[in-house]
This record gives C-alpha cells, structure tokens and sequence, in this order.
C-alpha cells in the first residue's frame, strides 16, 4: 500500500485505509502483528487517528473475520448455487474458488486458520463456516441425484482435500493444475466432465491449450 500523508498533516486515513492495511499485515505476519502501533507506523498516521473508525482493536478484528465470512464462504455459497446443467458443471463452479483469489482469497483463508489455533472464538467461527460450506456442497449434491451418506462423502472429500491444499500452502503451476481438473472432477463427483465444460472452465481462468 502506497504510504499516504505524515502524521504531522493531521490526516486521519479513513476506515477502508486501516482496514486495508490491517489485511496486509495478517497476510503477511499473523495476527499477532495486527497492531494499532503497526498499522500507524504503515500508514504514517497517528495511532490515535485509529479511534475515528475503531472502538479499540477488537472491533477491527471482528471487522476483519466479517469480511472472511462474507468473501470465503459467501463466495464458496454462490458458486455452489451458480447454474449448472450436470454434476460435473456444478464441481467446475465450484474449482472456480481455487483458481480465482478475487474470488475466494486462500491466503487470507489460511491466516483466519492459524489464528483459530490461538483462539477459541475465532476457532468456533471456522467450524461454523465449514459446517455451512459443507451443508450447501451436501445439498447440492444431493440435488444432483445422489443419496445422502453419498452426498456427505463426496462433499467432505472435495471440499477437505481444498482445505488441505490451503493449510499446506501447495503452488504448482497454472498448466499443471488445469491438466489434473479432469480427474479431480471424476474423483469428487464420480462423473466425467465433458470437453466443453472443461473449455469453458479453462477459458475462465484464462488457459489456452495449445495442442
């Protein structure tokens, strides 16, 4: 973030500037680091300027699981009650997630996990936000035909086997992914996915094959 004007001008930033800058320091040290100190210091503001738009730090880290909440798994909740014309179709929508950080931020997902290993509140609203994730994957798999001890398995086995990619913080690259799709698909959902629904999803996440 671009610093703005020194504490000596009497700016105060603004709520989406303290915000912003809060994001930045989870993302890159923990929450321990989100600091209203740290996040003057940033920003070049007096830390007393914080308390325009804060009650105090605890209202900025509520603010800060809020904006979680409404990203991840609002995010996730759409995709899986996008149209979609066949099972395979719906899991696409759903891989949207993975391939789209404006879409579902896994580096601020794995940040809200590791501080639920410091906290029990913060604990309780990641199981509550994997109980609703895995309510609407069940559902929607159900919707699709299959029974619900069916449902339940394929659904924990294709959104646990993402949260595993996210805790484990795995990278590979785009063309490497896109090429192991097919198969995750037949595995999460035991149907093929046809060639022009794999091209659509691979036009989403701007792949071309070249072959």
């Amino acid at each position: 973030m671009k610093k703005q004007a020194s504490s000596d001008s009497g700016w105060r930033g603004s709520p989406e500037v303290w915000f912003e800058a809060a994001i930045e320091i989870l993302l890159e040290s923990g929450i321990e680091a989100v600091k209203i100190s740290t996040l003057a210091k940033r920003l070049n503001i007096s830390r007393t300027s914080f308390y325009w738009f804060f009650t105090d730090r605890e209202a900025l880290l509520r603010e800060l699981v809020s904006y979680w909440q409404r990203k991840n798994t609002g995010s996730l909740i759409k995709q899986v009650e996008a149209y979609a014309e066949t099972l395979p179709e719906a899991a696409l929508n759903i891989f949207d997630c993975w391939y789209d950080q404006e879409l579902f931020d896994s580096k601020l997902e794995f940040a809200i996990r590791s501080w639920s290993l410091q906290s029990e509140e913060i604990r309780q609203a990641v199981q509550a936000a994997d109980d609703e994730r895995l309510a609407a994957l069940i559902a929607m798999f159900e919707k699709f035909g299959k029974a619900n001890i069916d449902a339940v398995v394929h659904a924990r086995t294709l959104y646990l086997v993402q949260i595993g990619y996210i805790t484990m913080q795995t990278k590979e690259p785009l063309e490497v992914r896109i090429q192991w799709v097919p198969g995750y698909v037949k595995a999460f959902t035991g149907e093929d996915a046809t060639e022009s629904e794999l091209r659509r999803f691979q036009h989403r996440h701007g792949y071309i094959n070249k072959e």
